[in-house]
């Protein structure tokens, strides 16, 4: 019994299912920076600033998150815990700072400096986006649309996660906001950083596994609803706080219920047992037709593979494909190894294959792929940085309920585009980016309804952009690894992430600040003019060039830098169609079907 048990908890430990569990839990962790725009009041108000200068934290933060290229190489060079644990160190040292400053318990730094520290704690979710995302792809090869979808989808719902916790504080004092994203962080990261990692993940595949896709994906529909019941119910009732404790309290017992999956496989079901042939055909089918082989130890290409391909194997079921492409490839090695195969050399890799970032950046597909999600990503950045002011803008007093709702459907939004776009490639083999354009045409429609400011207009942009945000995190990363491969997965998609803070540093840090410092100024000029006339104070400031918060009232605050998003996401859209239009090949020889 002892040693059947021990057996148990050994397949346990090494489920992949256990590591995607984990990595969900920790991508609650990797989402905070979109709890900036309920932070950002307090600090514009402990720490006197304007909005131009709250735009510049924003970027710092943006650029944190994003600029991940040193957890990369980490999570290269030392095992996944270590990098978690550095993030954690992180993200506790900046948020952690910040928390001191904004609450005067020590001295304020310049703003450079700020934007430094919100730099160093945000930064910390680069290393929990990469080791999540890294284990549970190397985990998970054949289904990388749902499990991209699935914990970029948590990454987006760990404001709303966060902001439930703070709830139970019940803290008059809103700082203490950034106190909890400061230490839970690491609390959470040091409980599961020995549980992240590759584990053979392509040996674990069983049929249930589309069965436990569903439950995962029922899990997250459940959490999201209830999410939303509790902060519509919260924002419109006076709830006692012994409800929130308990309402919070299911909130986890939601959050922990996947870990039924891993509990269910290993104790119930014997591991099974991947045949060699059928490991070997998976790799070559991962490779596809006239895909890459090794030739005294450099890479070739066999320009008869097409030639010799029997005309109807394309017509054939996707395994048996397989089968047959594979036969022909070792057919062929052989004779080329024997001299009688003319094998033609490559200078690099062709799209579906493993690139190096150098490799990949000379290619005109990846920068199509860069600027569709710099122009989408970034115009829905714009708006989640500038929830807070946006809201207040049009008579809203709590900001926390628009960013909590922003965190559950960009939570939606990605597990909806994980989800769509895998039944266009599996089923149609299609690009995938065809669901990128058309979230892309939705945030256009969500950043219009911003602009004319209607009834109930913050509640529908907020969905629209949310979702349509929410939907690049799911696809680009998939389709990432399908155009460029798997082998440096990490370093590419930290590279694409850069798209984030570039596009909010120009929409945000330069468009919207200054067309909302533009119309405050305005509005403060004419209501010195309607008092008829200017008190001392208010000559001395001019005088003396003292900042002073600036405030903006009215749609016409983000009227015109709503129109602009609008028109930006037009453009990603047809970035992303050009980039359909492109890869049709591509994805039809990945995906078994005759490009038409």
């Amino acid at each position: 019994m002892t040693i059947y048990l021990k057996q148990r908890f050994g397949y346990f430990f090494h489920n992949r299912w256990l590591v995607f569990v984990a990595a969900m839990w920790i991508q609650t962790c990797a989402g905070l920076g979109y709890l900036f725009g309920s932070i950002s009041p307090v600090i514009k108000i402990s720490l006197n600033y304007n909005q131009k200068q709250i735009a510049r934290l924003g970027v710092a933060k943006d650029l944190g998150d994003s600029v991940g290229f040193l957890a990369a190489t980490l999570c290269e060079i030392l095992p996944l815990w270590a990098a978690l644990l550095v993030g954690a160190i992180q993200n506790f040292i900046g948020y952690g700072w910040l928390w001191l400053i904004v609450t005067r318990r020590t001295e304020p730094l310049p703003l450079w400096a700020m934007c430094i520290l919100i730099f160093i704690g945000t930064n910390g979710e680069t290393y929990f986006n990469t080791a999540a995302l890294v284990s549970c792809v190397q985990n998970f090869p054949k289904s990388r649309g749902p499990v991209v979808g699935i914990l970029k989808g948590f990454a987006g719902l760990g404001g709303a996660i966060i902001t439930q916790i703070y709830a139970v504080i019940h803290s008059p004092d809103h700082a203490s906001l950034i106190f909890v994203i400061a230490v839970g962080p690491a609390m959470v990261i040091i409980a599961l950083m020995f549980i992240i990692r590759p584990v053979g993940g392509h040996r674990q595949v069983r049929p249930s596994d589309g069965l436990s896709f569903s439950f995962v994906y029922s899990i997250c529909l459940i959490l999201a609803s209830y999410l939303l019941g509790v902060m519509i119910v919260e924002d419109l009732v006076d709830v006692s706080q012994n409800a929130i404790i308990i309402l919070t309290s299911i909130l986890f017992v939601i959050l922990i219920i996947p870990i039924v999956i891993p509990i269910y496989l290993s104790f119930t079901q014997e591991p099974r047992v991947v045949p060699e042939e059928e490991a070997l055909v998976s790799r070559s089918g991962d490779q596809g037709p006239g895909r890459s082989e090794h030739y005294d130890g450099q890479e070739i290409i066999f320009s008869e593979v097409e030639e010799e391909k029997p005309k109807g194997v394309d017509l054939l079921p996707a395994l048996e494909r397989q089968k047959r492409i594979a036969q022909l490839q070792v057919r062929l090695a052989q004779a080329a190894a024997e001299g009688a195969v003319r094998v033609k050399r490559r200078r690099g890799p062709r799209r579906g294959e493993d690139f190096t970032l150098v490799q990949a950046l000379i290619k005109s597909d990846f920068w199509l792929m860069f600027f569709s999600l710099l122009f989408g990503s970034g115009s829905g950045l714009t708006v989640i940085d500038n929830l807070g002011q946006m809201s207040q803008s049009l008579g809203y007093e709590n900001t926390h309920v628009f960013v909590s709702m922003i965190s559950i459907w960009n939570f939606l939004g990605r597990i909806g585009g994980g989800y769509f776009s895998e039944i266009i490639v599996r089923d149609n083999a299609y690009p995938r980016h065809a669901a990128m354009a058309v979230a892309q045409v939705v945030m256009a429609f969500g950043h219009f309804f911003f602009a004319m400011g209607w009834p109930g207009a913050m509640y529908i942009g907020t969905l629209l952009v949310g979702l349509g945000y929410g939907a690049h995190w799911a696809i680009v990363p998939a389709a990432a690894s399908e155009l460029f491969g798997l082998k440096n997965f990490g370093a590419l998609y930290n590279f694409l992430t850069i798209a984030n803070p570039a596009g909010s540093l120009v929409f945000s840090g330069l468009i919207a600040s200054s067309i909302y410092d533009r119309e405050a100024e305005k509005q403060a000029h004419q209501s010195q003019i309607g008092l008829g006339s200017l008190n001392l104070a208010s000559v001395l400031t001019s005088f003396l060039n003292i900042d002073e918060p600036l405030k903006c009232e009215g749609t016409i605050c983000f009227f015109l830098t709503s129109l602009i998003m609008s028109g930006i996401c037009i453009i990603a859209a047809v970035l992303s169609m050009i980039l359909v239009y492109r890869t049709k090949t591509v994805y039809a020889n990945l995906y078994g079907r005759s490009p038409t």
